[in-house]
């Protein structure tokens, strides 16, 4: 048995949503791969002078002498597959997902291993459906021999492999281009409007009746959620777009405060269970109306209508749904339509700003809405994402049954729909609960996938990486989720982990502002106050931090030591995180006066 090296490019590639596919129809869907494989996949690998060299049920690895021709049939497979997915159900189309390095690979007999080879597998994973992800390495050889555009996706920490990995999406076009904004792109750049960025402005209520104001902002919401799955999408995050309900807007305004290119308004008109829609996409740059369409239909058919809505702005805009992450569960069962009504009240209580009220209130609706349809998968998501706040926040008298109560929801509603964005966040909060920060990174690194606009989700991972000892990885989740969700209400929630992360790197001054801005809208919260004290006290500034820490003191007398404060908090555990806390706020903290036990 022979070992040696070379340089090649390597091609990973797999089917989105195998596992779906082969579980809805698994004859068919071997049938359809067969025939992909013979008539597209292995003809264009031979054509460009590639070797397979191994398949498994949904992917298949891939070497090339050249990089240039492992991205031209990497491209050609992809603008093919439209074309075979034209007159096939969303829900049974095969999209493929593609990852190329090029990099030292060591061949053993006919097989290949080495960093080279897995690079190009967690590229392959970063990939939207229906796209390419690539290499820094790949991105320089063929830029200037190839007429296809990329776009930076960052540095990217993928599993075994040691230091981050710059990562580029590459457009399909060949006419140069700039595909959408993907990854973290905008926060980094945000001058820099995304092709495909849009804000779905709350919806008006022309019923005549205050009550169905949830009704109305529970489309809106519906609409934002399915939007932003649209694969390289950005969408403003719904708190933001709801800073704006019930102002007079001009359109135009929107390009200069939020940077996207359209916006999206409507109305609703509810009488009894008849419901008519009229919504129109605007043009934020010139006001200008693109698209407009009425829906008339009635409350057991509305997520219908919205699929329609949103399938025709996808059209309109040359883009279609991530089929794998679009609303399988409502789509194969309509929802029970009170059920409905009681989940859209419960989210529109969940996002109010944040209070033991709030959350009572939305566990409440969510907890009606599963008695009536308990096969409702969001309505199990958001009681199970309620509980898991009340344990965290300290808002519960019966800590282990509501711990085992959202675990037995969320592997339920797992199990009915595997790519529900706010299923796996939820799923990632009760992880770090748990104290298992591994398994909350993962889960809530796959809510992204799903989502990559869900600014709830980029933040609970910014917060489980600064428990993790990854401040410096945390802070760029934290900025381009304040920057899809700049006017959220509880933006408190936001400023706290980026003033951790920011003290924990010591950059003292950047904390204190922060923090500051945290206090300031959540009075009531003491860690905050003994955040804010640490920093103060790091800085020297120890009459201030005396005053913070007291406030703090007054909040929460319990809490009156650093072993009280550490015990409160089973996942500050890691020791990365404690070794940086110990260095500055807990060093700040002693300084403001706090006793170690």
């Amino acid at each position: 048995m022979s070992q040696t090296r070379r340089l090649a490019a390597i091609l990973a590639a797999d089917v989105t949503g195998y596992s779906r596919l082969m579980g809805a129809d698994e004859e068919g869907t071997l049938e359809r791969l067969k025939a992909l494989r013979r008539e597209l996949v292995d003809p264009k690998i031979a054509a460009h002078h590639g070797r397979i060299v191994k398949t498994t049920g949904d992917g298949l690895l891939v070497e090339f002498a050249s990089v240039v021709d492992a991205v031209r049939c990497a491209v050609e497979v992809q603008q093919a597959m439209p074309e075979r997915n034209t007159d096939v159900p969303a829900d049974s189309r095969i999209e493929l997902r593609i990852g190329i390095n090029l990099g030292d690979i060591i061949l053993d007999d006919d097989d290949i291993y080495g960093d080279g080879v897995n690079v190009a597998a967690r590229l392959e994973a970063l990939a939207e459906p229906g796209g390419i992800c690539v290499s820094r390495v790949v991105r320089d050889q063929v830029r200037d021999k190839l007429p296809y555009a990329f776009e930076d996706m960052g540095e990217q920490r993928v599993k075994n492999i040691v230091r981050p990995v710059r990562a580029y999406s590459i457009s399909v076009e060949v006419d140069g281009t700039p595909p959408p904004v993907a990854g973290g792109t905008p926060a980094a750049n945000p001058t820099s409007i995304p092709r495909l960025s849009i804000v779905v402005l709350p919806f008006v209520n022309l019923s005549n009746d205050p009550d169905q104001e949830y009704f109305v902002d529970g489309i809106t919401e519906d609409l934002t959620t399915d939007l932003s799955r649209i694969p390289q999408s950005f969408v403003i995050a719904r708190n933001t777009a709801f800073s704006y309900k019930g102002k007079p807007i001009d359109v135009r305004q929107l390009d200069r405060e939020l940077g996207v290119r359209y916006a999206l308004e409507g109305s609703v008109r509810r009488v009894g269970d008849q419901v008519r829609v009229n919504v129109q996409l605007l043009d934020a740059e010139s006001g200008v109306s693109l698209w407009a369409d009425r829906f008339d239909t009635d409350r057991a058919s509305l997520g219908e209508a919205q699929n329609e809505i949103t399938g025709r702005l996808a059209r309109m805009l040359n883009l279609q749904l991530v089929a794998a992450a679009a609303r399988r569960i409502e789509r194969q069962r309509p929802a029970d339509p009170d059920a409905r009504d009681l989940v859209m009240r419960g989210w529109a209580t969940y996002y109010r700003p944040k209070s033991l009220e709030a959350t009572r209130e939305a566990r409440r609706f969510f907890g009606e809405a599963l008695e009536i349809d308990p096969q409702s998968v969001d309505a199990m998501t958001g009681l199970a994402l309620n509980l898991v706040h009340g344990l965290a926040d300290g808002w519960t008298d019966s800590p282990q049954e509501d711990e085992v109560r959202a675990k037995q929801l969320l592997a339920v509603a797992l199990e009915r729909d595997a790519n529900h964005p706010m299923a796996r966040v939820a799923m990632g909060l009760l992880r770090r609960y748990q104290n298992r920060l591994s398994d909350a990174q993962a889960e809530l690194e796959m809510a992204i996938g799903l989502d990559p606009n869900n600014a709830d989700a980029l933040r609970q991972l910014a917060i489980t990486l600064l428990f993790l000892g990854e401040p410096e990885a945390a802070i760029p989740n934290l900025e381009r989720a304040i920057r899809l969700n700049p006017r959220d209400p509880n933006l408190a929630a936001y400023y706290w982990p980026l003033g951790q992360c920011h003290l924990l790197l010591g950059q003292v001054d950047e904390a204190i502002a922060f923090l500051r801005k945290a206090c300031a809208s959540w009075p009531w919260e003491y860690f905050l106050h003994l955040n804010l004290a640490g920093a103060l006290g790091l800085k020297g500034d120890l009459d201030e931090a005396q005053a913070a820490l007291a406030e703090a003191l007054r909040l929460k007398p319990e809490v009156d030591s650093l072993a009280k404060y550490r015990a409160r908090s089973p996942w500050f555990g890691n020791p990365r995180h404690w070794a940086l806390r110990e260095k500055t706020l807990n060093t700040g903290l002693r300084r403001a006066g706090l006793p170690e036990e």
